[in-house]
């Protein structure tokens, strides 16, 4: 609460002490202070390979369960509970790499027409929903809370609140600009039962849901003939997430400042987005290799 995370981090952070606290409690742990660190060395480990009542972890599930049993040390420490801070020296996983995924223009163009290829209201309003996610780079949470006076059609801005509260306001584009200025007028009020002020409303009138989004934009994917579920290799699949990293990359690969993709994303910091700069460098190296008479050694 004092950092001001999103309630989803509040809820991750409580299943993944539930799931320390669970462990302590085999291991006839009863209170913080009685843990040590080749306790939590040996916790790290059940979490890749699972414990009573609880499955393996990916790395990165791993890492994020870490970090939180880390603050929670850090917190009894500074709060007097315990002397010392056994995890202080105790660092996540490793986790490897991955690079964004994201797919080219055409497809997300393919995406946004797939979603106004529905009856009024929801193809306006699945249109705007598309056409706000990819350009902006809001994430989907940012997207379905925005209100009607967070948006200024005249000044084609918008006022997204991200992580930890924090506000940005960035231009809105003039296609999103325009599918939003469309749904307002024609689609929203056919929705609206109860006055609330979202911009995105179900059909209930209520303010749109992260995963009714979700839905929104998995039937634009199935109509546009993509995949809308992660199959078991990670690639061609397409999520709310999906429209963040091609709004990042297209921008970069324009010639845009990593600096200012932060800014357009909301990274407390540079290096969250410099990932997407390696995205951009395997593209150049691709055209080098097909195009530079020596690229090859030939």
């Amino acid at each position: 609460m004092e950092r001001g995370l999103s309630r989803n981090t509040l809820a991750a952070y409580r299943r993944d002490l539930d799931r320390y606290a669970a462990w302590c409690a085999t291991r006839d742990i009863a209170s913080p202070a009685q843990v040590r660190a080749a306790d939590l060395e040996d916790f790290a480990v059940s979490l890749r390979s699972g414990s009573p009542g609880f499955e393996g972890l990916s790395a990165a599930s791993a890492a994020r369960v870490v970090v939180a049993v880390r603050g929670f040390h850090r917190f009894c420490a500074r709060e007097g509970v315990t002397d010392a801070d056994p995890a202080r020296s105790w660092r996540p996983p490793a986790i490897p790499l991955r690079l964004p995924k994201a797919i080219p223009y055409a497809e997300v163009l393919a995406l946004i027409t797939a979603a106004q290829d529905q009856p009024a209201p929801l193809g306006l309003r699945d249109a705007a929903l598309l056409e706000v996610l990819y350009g902006t780079g809001a994430r989907i949470s940012e997207a379905v809370g925005l209100d009607v006076d967070d948006v200024d059609l005249e000044q084609r801005s918008i006022l997204l609140r991200g992580k930890g509260g924090k506000e940005r306001r960035i231009p809105l584009g003039a296609c999103a600009a325009d599918a939003v200025a469309t749904y307002v007028a024609a689609g929203r009020p056919v929705q609206m039962r109860r006055g609330l002020p979202a911009l995105f409303l179900n059909t209930r009138g209520e303010r749109l849901s992260r995963q009714s989004a979700w839905a929104a934009l998995a039937g634009a994917a199935r109509r546009a003939g993509r995949d809308a579920a992660p199959p078991a290799d990670g690639s061609h699949a397409v999520s709310p997430h999906t429209l963040r990293h091609s709004f990042a990359t297209h921008l970069l690969e324009g010639g845009a400042d990593v600096r200012v993709v932060q800014e357009l994303l909301g990274h407390a910091s540079v290096t969250t987005t410099q990932i997407y700069t390696r995205v951009t460098v395997d593209t150049l190296r691709e055209v080098y290799a097909s195009s530079h008479p020596r690229a090859l050694g030939a």
